[in-house]
């Protein structure tokens, strides 16, 4: 109940009591289907499949959009007493008629499900049709041994996939080889759907950029969210690992690293399962100890398992999934040298199977990096920038998984390190980073998002960030492309920021910015992760100096 004030045009303001009674609404309803199941009142007969149902117009004018029109636009149903509904069976109906007014919620069975569903879409009942599909998606495993999963319509099985349910098992009879990969390829940047096929991608999608994770994760309560793996903050160095909510709007704290604190580790999700591998610690003030050691999270038990160590132990690396496995590539080692480079200089690097629990050598990254920046599409591993003896580097290097070769492809307009590079459809895009002034010797940020076009292997230039920084998380989620964080250009140089920005990829809204990160961070990694929306974690605590 509440109270209402209201002023009319003829005199002053007078109240007016809001009163809303549950009870009463389920008594009135239940009187309605008394009554119609008395046959009292009635004043319409509908027609489906050769039988005759008798109703109450305001009945089901009140529960469906179609109804509505049907008997109060100017329509000649609105006056006739008979209508005969086509596509429509008897038994449909007539479960429509004897539990609309409860609808239907309480009497579907595995029997009459698709009839409802189909009545629910023929005649608008939007409240229905979500009931409806919730049931089904709740009893798939026995509906699909029923005859009536064969009488779903295309359109049915295409908005059953879709709902938020497992679906390894129909996913099994999909026809993969008999579907073009250009119509699949135009469909792996959706994260949902990456997340809804196996590890077996077909021989003939093998080219396909943005393959999908290597095993199904059901996404039924979960969110994709930004994540902020480690870094550093006015307190130090952290293994923290936050989240941006995108419902929420908030970030929050998610877990942290099971390890002593640690930076410049590398840092890929596989199979919606987020690992941290290798990175540096210090013991002294005057010792960096790199280490080979990994960890994996799975948000939706909130548990971490360890790992086999890589062969090599390196920091400032990249590590990349492609075709369900993880690539450790460059990097450096405990010694100002980098990481175990061969007689020829160049870096060894590792491949990680997670079904074994093994890394596996791989050839050897031509020349040596660390700081650089990595990316997969398809079968391919991109690395670009990077420094090699204190020189920044603008060259891009491609490596294919198949033949475990690498190759040389156009460099970058300008040198980059310290920047990141992330995948969106069929295009590299690289943001952030420095390079040198060839004059003075001093940093000069990059401005610059540029974007390689893989399948035409040109570069171009996407847009210039608002505010330039290195060290800073970079991500895609949705459409949008994420800055969190980092060093900035300011009077004071090396002055950290936790600003964030996010620029439109479509190409729609160009840049804006968003909430801050609540504290000051750098050297920390940025990627998108589904957590579960029922988690009731803690927002992450402001920094007293932006307070």
């Amino acid at each position: 109940m509440k109270e209402i004030s209201k002023q009319t045009d003829t005199g002053p303001a007078f109240r007016m009591v809001h009163f809303e009674s549950q009870p009463h609404a389920n008594i009135l309803l239940n009187g309605l289907n008394s009554l119609r199941a008395r046959g009292q009142l009635l004043d319409v007969t509908l027609i489906a499949g050769g039988r005759e149902f008798k109703a109450h117009r305001a009945v089901l004018a009140a529960c469906s959009d179609y109804f509505r029109a049907m008997f109060t636009d100017a329509m000649r149903e609105s006056r006739q007493p008979e209508i005969c509904l086509n596509g429509v069976s008897a038994q449909g109906l007539r479960c429509l008629l004897e539990r609309a007014l409860p609808y239907l919620q309480d009497q579907l069975d595995l029997e009459n499900c698709i009839d409802v569903a189909t009545l629910a879409e023929t005649y608008s009942l939007r409240r229905l049709r979500k009931r409806v599909y919730r049931f089904i998606c709740t009893n798939l495993h026995q509906f699909a041994e029923t005859a009536e999963f064969q009488r779903l319509s295309p359109h049915q099985l295409e908005h059953l996939l879709a709902c938020d349910f497992p679906a390894r098992k129909l996913l099994s009879y999909i026809c993969f080889s008999e579907i073009p990969a250009s119509r699949l390829a135009q469909l792996w940047d959706s994260p949902v759907l990456q997340c809804l096929f196996s590890r077996r991608i077909p021989p003939h999608l093998s080219g396909i950029g943005g393959l999908p994770p290597p095993s199904l994760v059901n996404t039924r309560g979960m969110e994709l969210v930004l994540l902020k793996v480690g870094g550093f903050g006015l307190s130090g160095v952290t293994n923290e690992i936050t989240y941006y909510l995108p419902s929420a709007g908030r970030w929050k704290y998610l877990t942290s690293i099971p390890h002593v604190e640690q930076c410049n580790f590398g840092t890929a999700v596989l199979g919606n399962e987020l690992y941290v591998v290798g990175g540096c610690f210090n013991q002294s003030l005057h010792q960096e100890n790199v280490h080979p050691f990994g960890f994996r999270y799975n948000a939706l038990t909130n548990e971490w398992s360890t790992m086999a160590p890589m062969h090599w132990e390196r920091c400032r690396f990249a590590l990349c999934v492609a075709r369900g496995h993880l690539y450790a590539i460059g990097g450096a080692g405990e010694v100002v040298s980098d990481a175990d480079a061969t007689e020829d200089g160049e870096i060894r690097c590792e491949r990680y199977e997670p079904h074994s629990d093994t890394w596996v050598p791989i050839t050897p990254l031509p020349g040596a990096r660390t700081q650089h920046a990595g990316a997969s599409w398809g079968p391919y591993l991109f690395i670009s920038g990077g420094l090699s003896s204190d020189l920044v580097l603008s060259s891009l290097l491609r490596y294919d998984t198949r033949s475990d070769v690498w190759e040389v492809m156009p460099p970058m307009s300008i040198p980059r390190t310290d920047h990141c590079m992330v995948v969106y459809g069929d295009r590299l895009l690289v943001c952030g980073g420095w390079h040198e002034d060839i004059a003075t010797g001093a940093r000069v940020l990059a401005e610059s998002v540029e974007a390689y076009d893989i399948r035409n292997n040109s570069w171009s230039s996407v847009t210039a960030v608002p505010t330039p920084r290195y060290h800073a998380g970079v991500a895609v989620l949705g459409s949008w492309l994420y800055t969190v964080g980092g060093f900035h250009s300011d009077t004071t140089f090396d002055r950290a920021s936790g600003i964030v920005e996010r620029f439109d990829l479509d190409g729609v809204l160009g840049w804006e910015e968003v909430e801050s990160y609540p504290q000051d961070v750098w050297e920390h990694v940025c990627c998108t992760l589904f957590v579960p929306r029922c988690r009731d974690d803690l927002d992450v605590i402001p920094d007293k100096t932006l307070m």
